[in-house]
């Protein structure tokens, strides 16, 4: 089992942070381009809900089904019910460092598909382009957060 962990601060409360993560046009929004995503069919973010959806690798589709779990006030999981891997949990947490201040730990525990035919994954999902896109996402969720630009 391999494991990744990602974390940043964000100038926001834990309750806006909070908010921003539960929005089902957040992952949109956390993707890099030219990564494009595609929703077939998404539940409000709560225990058990479930989100579908397609990334598309430029002409390439990667269709997932993740799973919420342990969603409360700081945070949730989502495990891949479905995809290209054998195994994938993500955990988001959030911690208030004050009242306009909240670190954001991104863990994930993950396993590749055995043989030729998950070569591709080991691409897609190394840690280094986990490390891309984690530091992408801190970015955005920054600029979508912070200052003038702050969601509604």
């Amino acid at each position: 089992m391999r494991h990744f962990r990602y974390r940043f601060e964000v100038g926001a409360s834990l309750q806006a942070v909070a908010e921003f993560h539960r929005d089902p046009h957040t992952l949109r929004r956390l993707t890099p381009p030219p990564v494009v995503v595609r929703f077939h069919y998404v539940e409000p973010m709560a225990e058990g809900s479930i989100a579908e959806f397609t990334l598309w690798f430029g002409p390439f589709p990667v269709r997932w089904r993740a799973l919420h779990t342990q969603v409360d006030a700081t945070g949730f999981s989502d495990t891949m019910v479905k995809g290209p891997l054998r195994f994938w949990r993500h955990r988001h947490s959030f911690v208030a460092l004050n009242d306009h201040k909240t670190l954001i730990s991104e863990e994930i525990e993950f396993e590749y598909p055995q043989g030729l035919s998950g070569w591709w994954t080991r691409l897609l999902y190394s840690p280094f382009a986990l490390r891309l896109l984690f530091f992408y996402r801190s970015m955005i969720t920054r600029w979508m957060l912070e200052g003038d630009r702050k969601v509604k």
